[in-house]
């Protein structure tokens, strides 16, 4: 009787065992070809910008349009969702920026209904459209308990759109926490610089967008040093703009964001080292993690805000800016 029972057990731990690696090795693959990981899209809609001299860009940490249960294990119903869309498709089409930058955003993911949030989001008239997919999962078990709560499948990342022609695009990979368990490290999003090279009624406009580690300082200084470096290339020769989530807020102790903050010919919208306003979270903003930079020496501010008025669509506000060029 002992034996039959100890061979069960033993035949129930294999089964369970084999489970976990079957799921492992389904859940953590990918579901989209690796050259459809940056891809540059040409709609047509009807769009119209508002001058020819002064420009206008916003980044945004949409949060995939969750509100405050962005990683959270609280419902998250379809109702949810579909309010949050409508608020930002209005509030959008009221401020009709020029280009935006999006960061967390979902193409064709169980946690938000399958809905192409970018696809939505150009309809307000947005022709020029670069993607960059960072996190590609079968299925992804966060948040871990209850599993009624798992993102299932994920397709999400960075886009950018435009009013005006994206010339090319470069979507680049940074550093990974080390000594990350490879277990954890499989399921895990890639961090990404995306880079476009923007035609601005003639002016080439370099916009780099970011969405740096949130978890470990340690890569967070590594990925922004080379962002960084990259940025310095470009603002050499071309007007530049680098913006995104940054996840350091100034007043960390050896903040990452002073690597960019410090530097000399470098503005920031909507942002004085003695005044700036919070952009997480969007219910009770206490941190400042989103931000747009820029050249002086090619482009001069004109304005800058953080949107507030986008409320609770997102756990972050956006952050808006209005330049020239010189």
């Amino acid at each position: 009787m002992i034996k039959k029972i100890v061979s069960f057990l033993l035949r129930l731990v294999a089964l369970l065992a084999i489970s976990v690696v079957l799921f492992y090795f389904w859940g953590s693959s990918t579901t989209l070809k690796k050259e459809l990981y940056a891809e540059l899209i040409e709609n047509s809609y009807e769009s119209t910008t508002n001058n020819d001299s002064i420009f206008s860009i916003v980044t945004y940490n949409i949060g995939y349009l969750s509100g405050m249960t962005n990683n959270t294990a609280k419902a998250r119903p379809k109702e949810l969702f579909d309010a949050n869309l409508s608020k930002a498709k209005k509030l959008f089409a009221e401020l009709n920026p020029d280009i935006i930058a999006f960061q967390e955003i979902d193409y064709n993911a169980k946690r938000s209904y399958e809905i192409n949030q970018e696809e939505e989001l150009s309809k307000l008239g947005y022709n020029y459209v670069a993607r960059t997919v960072n996190w590609d999962k079968k299925y992804v078990p966060f948040p871990y308990f209850p599993p009624s709560s798992h993102f299932g499948k994920v397709v999400s990342g960075q886009s950018i759109l435009s009013k005006y022609p994206i010339k090319n695009q470069e979507r680049i990979v940074l550093d990974r926490v080390e000594n990350t368990p490879f277990f954890k490290n499989a399921f895990y999003l890639d961090r990404l610089l995306q880079v476009i090279k923007l035609d601005v009624n003639g002016k080439e406009l370099v916009v780099m967008n970011v969405h740096l580690e949130a978890f470990d300082k340690e890569t967070r200084v590594k990925q922004l040093q080379y962002v960084v470096k990259k940025f310095i290339e470009f603002s050499e020769s071309f007007p530049t703009i680098l913006l995104g989530d940054f996840n350091s807020d100034p007043n960390f102790e050896n903040p990452a964001i002073s690597q960019v903050l410090n530097l000399k010919n470098t503005g920031c919208a909507a942002f004085t080292k003695e005044n700036f306003a919070n952009t997480f979270d969007a219910e009770n903003p206490y941190k400042r993690l989103d931000y747009i930079f820029y050249t002086k020496n090619f482009i001069d501010y004109v304005d800058g805000d953080v949107l507030e008025e986008f409320g609770q669509a997102s756990d972050h506000l956006p952050v808006l800016m209005k330049f020239k060029f010189k």
